[in-house]
C-alpha cells in the first residue's frame, strides 16, 4: 500500500496547515482506504475545520474499489493531449504512472478549496529514505538565484539547510547550490522531522534531477531528490497529529 497525507489550510489569520486525513492506496488491487487523522480533531480546535463533505464523519473508516473522486479530479485527465507532456514535466514513465504516484508529487493542489496531498516518507531498514519533490518557492527568491536556477542541470548536488526564521513559516528548510545561491526550500511537510534528524546530525542530501524549462510552471520547474539517513530515534510522519482516528 502506498500512503498520502491530506493537509488543510485554515482560512483564518493564522493561515496554519494541518494533516488531516490519510489515504492508504493500493492501485494494483484496487483497494483505496481513507481515514481522518488526529490533525483533523486539532485543526478543527484550533481553526473549525469540519469534516469534508466526501467524507462527513470523522472516526469512520471509508473504502474503495476506485479511487476517490476527491482525489481523482485532482489528477490531469488521461485524455487531455497535454497529458503526456505534464508526465513528462513530472519525470514519470507514461506506461507506468499512475494516479497516486502523480499526486505524490503534484500535491492535488486546487484553486477551489485549502487541500494538498503529499506521501508519507517511508524510513527503510537500514535507516536510509528517499523523497521527490517539485522545489518550492523558487518565485520568492532573489533574481541572481533564479538565473542560477536557469543553469542548473540533471544530478547537481544541492545543499540542505535549516532556516530558522522564515517569515512564513518560522522554521524552514533551504535548498542551496553548491556556491550558495538560496533557490528554494523543501516542502513544509518535511520540515519537522528534517529539523530533528539534522539536529541529531543525519547525514541529508539533495540533487537535481529534472529541469522543466519554457512553458513549464514555476511550480513545476525544478524536481528535487532528497536522501539521507535517518537516527533511530526519528521516524517520519509518526506524530499525534499523523495518527489515524478510527472507530
Amino acid at each position: 500500500m502506498t500512503t498520502l497525507f491530506v493537509a488543510w489550510q485554515a482560512s483564518d489569520s493564522s493561515r496554519a496547515w494541518f494533516p488531516i486525513g490519510r489515504l492508504d492506496a493500493s492501485a494494483a488491487k484496487d483497494e483505496y482506504v481513507f481515514r481522518y487523522t488526529r490533525g483533523a480533531l486539532q485543526a478543527q480546535k484550533r481553526s473549525g475545520f469540519e469534516p469534508l463533505v466526501a467524507f462527513p464523519e470523522f472516526e469512520r473508516r471509508y473504502e474503495s474499489h476506485e479511487l476517490f473522486p476527491l482525489f481523482k479530479n485532482r489528477v490531469l485527465d488521461p485524455g487531455r493531449k497535454d497529458f503526456a507532456e505534464y508526465l513528462e514535466w513530472l519525470a514519470l514513465d507514461p506506461e507506468r504512472a499512475d494516479p497516486i504516484e502523480i499526486l505524490s508529487l503534484t500535491g492535488g493542489e486546487r484553486q477551489t478549496d485549502s487541500l494538498e496531498v503529499f506521501p508519507k516518507v517511508n524510513k527503510l531498514a537500514d535507516g536510509t529514505f528517499n523523497s521527490r519533490f517539485f522545489l518550492h518557492g523558487l518565485r520568492h527568491v532573489s533574481d541572481a538565484a533564479r538565473q542560477r536556477a536557469e543553469v542548473l542541470v540533471a544530478g547537481e548536488p544541492l545543499q540542505v539547510a535549516i532556516e530558522v526564521n522564515n517569515p512564513a513559516t518560522g522554521l524552514a528548510v533551504q535548498l542551496q547550490t553548491g556556491d550558495c545561491h538560496v533557490l528554494g526550500w523543501a516542502p513544509r511537510y518535511l520540515v519537522q522531522d528534517l529539523c530533528a534528524a539534522i539536529a541529531k546530525h543525519a547525514s541529508i542530501g539533495a540533487k537535481v534531477t529534472r529541469i522543466n524549462r519554457a512553458d513549464a510552471p514555476s511550480a513545476r520547474r525544478v524536481l528535487i531528490e532528497l536522501t539521507g539517513g535517518l537516527p533511530s530515534s526519528v521516524e517520519p510522519m509518526t506524530a499525534d497529529e499523523y495518527e489515524v482516528l478510527e472507530s
